[in-house]
């Protein structure tokens, strides 16, 4: 029979075990999200990303074959761009892949998905479905986490006045210069609904690091629109 003060100083030795080693993994995601990422959603995420670029080449084939030959080619490239923005956005469910963005003075590269719910948001920045799409007029609206999952927008508080931000879609390629940076509350939505004419894109994500308090909100104008797909002009 073993000696119940033997058997119970084994527990207590086990259970301490287990707790420090339990402090030592809480520690080390600690600080590997201050460094880093936080790494137990960026492990559980890191792979749709590339599922998303495969789904949007085929949507650009799919796109470019069903709509290409039905675009009107008295149209305007601008016309034409905008007819394809609307023919997306009807096509489009929560989750599918939209287009491509690129920040390149913070080295951001990610396939952006519609909608911006929770579930949307793990894989990618997400469009504010109420928004414009790039080509229609008004402003598209991207959410985006910093410090969980895949975090596209970790560093968007280091965006200046004048940084591109180019999104590349199934009919176009948008580029917009930064025009300015603001802190807001989670309730302001009235940012994604100002304007003052011409497109815009506004990206949103949560301020400061590991806080959802504010939001930070990104807002860029418009400079040049290139048309592609379904949208550029047939020979």
């Amino acid at each position: 029979m073993p000696d119940p003060r033997l058997v119970r100083m084994r527990t207590r030795r086990v259970l301490g075990t287990v707790l420090a080693a339990l402090g030592a993994l809480l520690l080390l995601d600690a600080a590997l999200t201050l460094a880093w990422r936080e790494p137990v959603t960026w492990l559980i995420d890191r792979g749709a990303q590339p599922r998303l670029e495969r789904r949007l080449a085929t949507l650009d084939r799919r796109f470019t074959a069903a709509l290409g030959p039905r675009m009107p080619a008295r149209l305007s490239a601008a016309a034409r761009i905008e007819l394809a923005a609307r023919a997306l956005a009807r096509e489009t469910r929560p989750g599918d892949p939209l287009g491509r963005i690129a920040i390149p003075s913070i080295s951001a590269r990610f396939v952006v998905v519609e909608g911006t719910d929770p579930h949307d948001l793990r894989f990618g920045p997400g469009h504010y479905v109420p928004t414009a799409l790039p080509g229609e007029p008004g402003t598209f609206g991207l959410a985006g986490h910093r410090t969980t999952h895949l975090q596209p927008f970790r560093s968007i508080d280091a965006l200046r006045p004048g940084d591109a931000i180019v999104m590349t879609m199934p009919y176009g390629r948008f580029t917009y210069r930064v025009q300015g940076t603001r802190i807001v509350t989670p309730s302001d939505v009235a940012v994604l609904t100002r304007n003052g004419g011409g497109e815009r894109i506004v990206l949103t994500a949560c301020h400061p690091l590991y806080s959802a308090a504010q939001r930070i909100v990104v807002t860029g104008r418009l400079v040049s629109a290139r048309a592609l797909g379904p949208a550029a002009a047939r020979a």
